[in-house]
């Protein structure tokens, strides 16, 4: 081989591999301090684009659990109140079989109505109950996304409750269509209670449905997190290896790169004699 000034083809080379593994460290570096294996786009430009969709999706199902769980907590107040409901529809059933006593005289019998005329009141209350200002009794059905792209064939109708009317709540013994309870009939009570067990029946369904359908989201949400873990986070212990081989590399280089050049010196002795 030429000894030769103007040219060090070995310190170039050197230099060059040097550089190479002090960026290859850095880089490890930088993936070990952010635990991240993608630092920039260029590490994995497609899985960068996979991960980003992923998060995004995981992020909406965390928005309708949330979503979920206020539907959930609206219709456990709505089942509150049907249940005081139930019980007032009870005890009005307990005083219209009082009241036909005849035994009892007409004070007696006053004395019920006015306990009735404030059951009746109370009831006429509890339809017109709100949750966060929504109505918690009404005809119109309500939807509950469950899945995150948002599509109303999985959708959970919450339905209509109308514990106002008299077809289907209690409106027929309220206290604007009844004033007495010798205006009133055991059938309308009795079938006000089952309006309103009915009603609580299918609260329930929904409560349960929408329990479902949050387990559903949970587990699909754990298996999304893993999916981007598998495509952002660093595997620790590869990367310390690869640390460890470029740390060495770089160390190795400096030194083959003072020793490369020297090599000028074996010219510079040639002519210096």
């Amino acid at each position: 081989m030429s000894v030769v000034i103007n040219s060090n083809s070995a310190a170039s080379i050197a230099a060059n591999n040097l550089a190479y593994s002090h960026a290859m460290l850095q880089d490890s570096l930088n993936k070990l301090s952010s635990g991240s294996k993608i630092v920039n786009p260029s590490d994995d430009a497609g899985g960068l684009a996979v991960s980003m969709k992923l998060t995004a999706t995981s992020n909406r199902q965390t928005a309708l659990q949330g979503n979920i769980g206020d539907s959930v907590s609206l219709l456990q107040t709505q089942d509150g109140a049907l249940q005081v409901a139930g019980s007032i529809l009870n005890r009005v059933s307990e005083l219209e079989t009082l009241y036909q006593d005849p035994t009892k005289n007409s004070s007696d019998l006053a004395n019920y109505d006015d306990e009735f005329t404030q059951l009746q009141s109370e009831l006429t209350s509890l339809t017109s109950q709100t949750f966060n200002g929504v109505s918690l009794f009404g005809s119109a059905s309500t939807t509950v996304d469950v899945t995150d792209d948002l599509s109303s064939s999985t959708a959970v109708t919450l339905s209509g409750q109308a514990l106002g009317t008299s077809a289907s709540g209690v409106g027929s013994i309220n206290a604007s269509a009844v004033t007495s309870l010798s205006q009133l009939t055991i059938t309308q009570i009795t079938n006000a209670i089952q309006n309103v067990a009915s009603m609580r029946a299918v609260n329930g369904a929904e409560q349960s449905r929408l329990s479902f359908a949050s387990t559903l989201l949970t587990t699909n949400q754990t298996n999304l997190k893993s999916a981007i873990s598998n495509i952002n986070d660093v595997d620790v212990a590869q990367e310390t290896t690869n640390l460890a081989k470029w740390n060495v590399l770089v160390q190795a280089g400096t030194s083959m790169l003072t020793q490369a050049n020297q090599s000028a010196q074996i010219a510079l002795k040639l002519i210096t004699g």
